[in-house]
């Protein structure tokens, strides 16, 4: 079983979220959703899931981790303004586990500047944005270029939580 880091703030997209966190938890992982203030109710954008924040990034360890899968809709822009969650993103990305980003999701792996020199996928709105900080933008379901994991829109979420699946089964654990 793997620990995984999900990052959400209000406006996640709802199908980015709930697609790879199910497949992760019918596979036997665990999954943290990392936010503002524990025990804060978060919703999507469309309104169809509301889940709890169970940690704030400042108590978390990136070694503590398999994984870390970032949902995109609105989120990842308010999330980027919190440094101390863009800072254990910019840490687990010195991990060298996987960092799986889905449609505006990559926004946040910016602001960590994890993306120069690297090849993602996201949303088209994103792409400027990916080039300007460094990144070859490709327009692809997913696309995986070492431990950087990245897909574009709600309908790739099955693609994206299979890449992720893959991904966790050529990881060590992570400490305890």
């Amino acid at each position: 079983m793997a620990r995984i880091a999900m990052p959400l703030a209000d406006g996640f997209e709802d199908t980015e979220f709930q697609v790879p966190y199910d497949r992760l938890r019918e596979a036997g992982h665990e999954v943290t959703i990392v936010g503002g203030r524990a025990g804060q109710a978060v919703e999507g954008k469309h309104g169809r899931t509301r889940v709890t924040v169970d940690a704030t990034a400042d108590r978390l360890h990136p070694e503590e981790f398999e994984a870390l899968v970032i949902p995109g809709g609105h989120s990842p822009d308010r999330l980027r303004m919190d440094e101390e969650l863009v800072d254990f993103v910019r840490r687990f990305g010195e991990s060298g586990r996987p960092i799986a980003a889905i449609c505006h999701g990559p926004q946040l792996l910016i602001e960590a500047d994890l993306v120069r020199g690297r090849t993602l996928t996201s949303w088209p709105s994103i792409r400027k944005d990916l080039e300007n900080a460094g990144a070859s933008w490709v327009d692809r379901e997913v696309v995986e270029d070492g431990e950087l994991i990245s897909s574009r829109q709600p309908q790739d979420a099955e693609a994206f939580s299979r890449a992720i699946l893959r991904a966790l089964q050529k990881k060590p654990a992570a400490r305890r």
